[in-house]
This record gives structure tokens, sequence and C-alpha cells, in this order.
């Protein structure tokens, strides 16, 4: 038996589970996870939402492209670095 068997014979309960240790980033005991668990635990949940055909929007790790904006600059920022004709850079504030 492989992983993908494995992972494809979760039941809900555990689904639930490694989507929670993921979002958290700790096991309900609140042990941190490793990186292996967190990749374990994510090829599982991306097993099963495939298995039973999850809607897109409803998948781990879906992000919605319709709300995109073209740029992160605000319209009264004086300092930019034009990268192209239509493409414009702007700095970072932090602000403290």
């Amino acid at each position: 038996m492989n992983f993908e068997d494995v992972a494809e014979s979760i039941d809900n309960d555990v689904y639930l589970r490694f989507k929670e240790a993921l979002e958290l980033g700790n096991w309900p005991n609140e042990q941190k996870l490793t990186e292996d668990q967190k990749e374990i635990c994510l090829q599982a949940v991306m097993l099963y939402e495939a298995k039973n055909q999850f809607k897109e929007n409803e998948r781990i790790g879906y992000v919605d492209n319709s709300k995109k904006t073209s740029t992160c600059s605000t319209p009264d920022s004086k300092s930019s670095v034009e990268t192209g004709p239509s493409e414009t850079i702007s700095p970072i504030r932090i602000l403290h």
C-alpha cells in the first residue's frame, strides 16, 4: 500500500484534523507540526479533496483571483520606479 492509497482512505474526521493542524500550525495537543508533517498533511488533504470532488473554491490553498488588484500602491504614492510601459514598482512603507 502506498501513500496515495492511505491518504485516499482517510475519513472526514482525520481530514478535518489535518486541515485544522495545517491552519493552526500545531496538533490539538499544542505540539508544533514539523516540516515533514506539514508536507504529509497537505498532500493527504489535497488528495482527500480531489477524491471527494470538492469545488475549486473550497479546496485548501485556493486563491480568488477575481479580487486581484493591479497594484499595491496608493493613488498619492510619489516615489516609484518605472519598469516598463505600464508597470510601476512602489516601495513599501513600514510604519512604527
